[in-house]
C-alpha cells in the first residue's frame, strides 16, 4: 500500500511538471519596499534579465520561467547583491532575505542543489574578502600572515567542493564548483594535474548525460585540452632531455625483426634515420604505410633509413602486414608495453624523430612537408 502511494505521489509530481512545464521562484526581502529586484538567467557566455519587480511593502515577490531543457544558472539581483541558484526541473524556490545582507544571509528553500551552491559562494565570499584586506603598503610580516590564512582557507573550500564533485559530478553544484574563482582565478583548474580529476568527473558525467549541452562541450572540450597540453609538456621534457645529451643523441634500441633477428639502431648510425613508433593494427596504418614507403623508395639510395617500431598487440597481424616492407621493422615480445615507450616518452601514434649521420636526434614528429625539408637537409 505504502509503495503504490509513494508511487501516485511520483507520477502526480511528473504529470504536474508537464502540465505546467515551469519553474516558481517566490519570498521575501525585508527592508527593500519599493526596490528594484531583477530575475537573471546566468547563460554560458552572457547574463540576460528576464524579468523585473519592484518588492512590495511586505517585502514579497515571485517569479515563474519556462524550465530548462538542461540543469541551468539563474540568479535574483538587488542593485549589486546577487543571490544565485540552479533550476533542472519545475521546481518551486522559495527565498527569504533581507536587503542588508541580500547575498549571503539568506534561506533557501526547494532546491538541495542551490543550498550547496549557497554553502559554495559563501565559503568563496569569505575569502575573497579576506583577499581584498591585502593592500600594497601592508607591512610584509602581515601580508604574508594574511596570505597563509587565504591559502588556508582555499585548501578548506576546496576539500569541501570535491566531496560535493564526487558526491554526484553530474550536479550542477558540481559544475558551479569547478568554476569558482577568487581575485578573478580559478579555483580549480584542469591544467593543474591535482585538480584535473575533479574537472575531468564533472566533464564526463556532463558529456555522459547531456552531450549537446553546450555547458557540457565547453567543459569536455577544456578538460581534452588539459590533458593535450600536458601530454605536449611531457613530450617537450622528453625531448629536451634528448638534446641535453647530444654525445649520444638518441636511445639505443634493441629488438627482434620478424625474422627474430636482432636489429640494433646504433648499427644504423652514418646514415639518416627516422625512427618510427606505430602500429600496424590502427585505423590509419595504410595510408600511413604508404607515405612511409613513398619516403623510402625516394630517398633510401642516397642514405636514408626506417627503422620502425611495432606497437601491435597482435604478434600474427604484425608479422603478416610488414611482410614486403623494405625497412627494418622490430617488435618487442611484449608489444606495446615495451620500455622502449617510456624511454622515448611515447603518449600517441605515430611518433617519429628523424636521427643524422651523426647519431644526433634533430627532430620530433614534423609533418609532411617539414620532414622531407629536414631529410633533404641533412643527407
Amino acid at each position: 500500500m505504502k509503495k503504490t502511494l509513494i508511487v501516485l505521489l511520483i507520477l502526480v509530481g511528473m504529470i504536474s511538471c508537464k502540465q505546467h512545464n515551469k519553474f516558481y521562484i517566490s519570498g521575501t526581502v525585508k527592508n527593500a519596499k519599493g526596490e528594484m529586484l531583477y530575475f537573471e538567467h546566468s547563460g554560458l557566455l552572457k547574463t540576460t534579465i528576464l524579468d523585473s519587480v519592484r518588492v512590495r511593502s511586505n517585502g514579497s515577490f515571485e517569479f515563474k520561467s519556462k524550465r530548462p531543457v538542461y540543469p541551468d544558472f539563474y540568479r535574483l539581483r538587488l542593485n549589486d547583491k546577487i543571490i544565485t541558484f540552479a533550476v533542472d526541473s519545475c521546481e518551486e524556490i522559495n527565498i527569504n532575505a533581507q536587503s542588508a545582507n541580500f547575498a549571503s544571509d539568506y534561506k533557501l528553500t526547494g532546491s538541495t542543489t542551490s543550498n550547496q551552491i549557497q554553502v559554495l559562494r559563501k565559503s568563496v565570499m569569505n575569502i575573497q574578502r579576506l583577499a581584498n584586506e591585502l593592500t600594497a603598503n601592508m607591512d610584509a610580516t602581515e601580508r604574508n600572515s594574511k596570505i597563509a590564512a587565504i591559502e588556508k582557507d582555499i585548501d578548506v573550500h576546496k576539500e569541501m567542493a570535491r566531496k560535493m564533485i564526487l558526491q554526484n559530478p553530474r550536479s550542477a553544484a558540481a559544475y558551479f564548483a569547478i568554476y569558482q574563482k577568487v581575485n578573478d582565478t580559478y579555483l580549480f583548474s584542469p591544467y593543474i594535474k591535482s585538480d584535473r580529476p575533479y574537472c575531468a568527473a564533472v566533464a564526463t558525467a556532463y558529456n555522459t548525460f547531456m552531450p549537446e549541452y553546450e555547458r557540457s562541450k565547453n567543459l569536455y572540450a577544456l578538460v581534452l585540452d588539459a590533458i593535450r597540453s600536458d601530454r605536449k609538456a611531457r613530450e617537450k621534457e622528453a625531448w629536451d632531455e634528448i638534446l641535453a645529451t647530444r654525445g649520444t643523441g638518441y636511445i639505443n634500441i634493441i629488438l627482434p625483426d620478424k625474422n627474430n633477428v636482432e636489429r640494433k639502431l646504433s648499427a644504423l648510425i652514418g646514415k639518416v634515420i627516422l625512427i618510427d613508433f606505430s602500429a600496424y593494427e590502427s585505423r590509419q596504418s595504410i595510408d600511413y604505410t604508404f607515405a612511409l614507403r613513398e619516403l623510402y623508395n625516394q630517398y633510401h639510395k642516397r642514405g636514408f633509413e626506417i627503422y620502425q617500431i611495432s606497437l601491435d598487440q597482435n604478434k600474427q597481424l604484425w608479422q603478416q602486414s610488414i611482410a614486403n616492407i623494405p625497412w627494418i621493422c622490430v617488435r618487442d615480445l611484449n608489444g606495446p608495453n615495451t620500455n622502449y615507450v617510456s624511454s622515448y616518452n611515447i603518449s600517441s601514434i605515430p611518433t617519429t624523430f628523424l636521427m643524422d649521420r651523426k647519431g644526433n636526434i634533430i627532430a620530433r614528429s614534423l609533418g609532411k612537408d617539414e620532414l622531407r625539408k629536414a631529410i633533404e637537409k641533412n643527407l
